[in-house]
């Protein structure tokens, strides 16, 4: 699915981050969302890799990345903690300043990492999601039946760990046709990854711990950073047909956390690499090559 991509392991503080790598140019960190794995870049990776350097990597507690406890605080899977292992991969890749684009969670860890690492963060994209706290703090009925998988996943171990582990192909595939648009979007090579690692009980334990950490000690730090905007350029990309773009002005939710916000919605659902892919190549292309200098 990445050919030309190389494969590697980078051991950082906290965990050990699987990624390939791919093409020439400047660095273009992409990271995935939950349930999935760095597979959902699949589509496009490539392409982008005629233009820039590319680091698609799986976040700790997913994919081939290693998954440890989360601890009493959950901590350990904090976005700050997250976002400070692509740093470090970036890092030792030898890259000091780069772009990134994150879809779902990985756009929660992008946003942290923009927060944290100014001057690591030259433009960033965030796929489908407005901010964390936006969501805790605005949440209503509907917004709560869309997304009850945040009020599920955040239960104390090993409560949702037991109940998905049941039978974590039935669930998977749920949340996937859930949030998508399109049924046939997920290729039968990209979805046999994605259950390879999601029937791993340590994924889904590492998951929960996400989303724990984002019910918790993720408010704590988007809370004590509500006044500060992220100079670097942001794009906002969002489904016509998700959740988001039903009960939030999408653009509005980042133009609070950021300074330059563009963006706009394409027709599709929650999964716009694998739903939408020539657009959301071209939207990234574009966006990311204003940034070259």
């Amino acid at each position: 699915m990445f050919e030309g991509f190389s494969q590697a392991k980078i051991d950082v503080s906290g965990a050990t981050i699987n990624l390939v790598r791919g093409g020439e140019g400047p660095p273009l960190l992409l990271l995935h969302g939950y349930p999935q794995s760095h597979v959902i870049w699949h589509k496009i990776a490539p392409r982008l890799a005629e233009d820039f350097t590319v680091i698609a990597t799986d976040l700790r507690g997913y994919g081939d990345s290693s998954k440890p406890e989360g601890g009493s605080d959950h901590e350990t899977y904090s976005k700050r903690a997250m976002a400070q292992d692509q740093i470090e991969v970036m890092e030792t890749l030898g890259f000091s300043r780069f772009f990134v684009a994150g879809h779902d969670r990985g756009g929660r860890v992008t946003h942290r990492m923009a927060l944290d690492h100014p001057e690591r963060v030259l433009r960033w994209a965030v796929l489908d999601i407005v901010p964390t706290h936006k969501i805790f703090s605005t949440t209503n009925q509907d917004v709560a039946t869309g997304y009850y998988h945040w009020f599920f996943l955040i239960q104390p171990s090993p409560l949702p760990e037991k109940l998905i582990g049941a039978d974590p192909e039935f669930y998977l595939r749920a949340k996937l046709t859930a949030w998508g648009a399109a049924a046939d979007a997920f290729t039968p090579e990209a979805m046999a990854e994605y259950l390879r690692c999601f029937s791993d009980p340590k994924t889904v334990h590492g998951s929960c711990e996400d989303y724990r950490a984002a019910a918790s000690i993720d408010l704590r730090h988007d809370e004590a950073d509500l006044s500060t905007k992220v100079a670097a350029p942001l794009l906002v990309l969002w489904g016509l047909r998700g959740l988001m773009e039903k009960y939030y002005d999408v653009l509005e939710t980042w133009r609070e956390r950021a300074a330059i916000v563009t963006g706009k919605a394409l027709d599709c659902g929650h999964f716009l690499p694998e739903e939408q892919p020539d657009e959301t190549f071209a939207e990234l292309r574009r966006f990311f090559k204003e940034g070259v200098a």
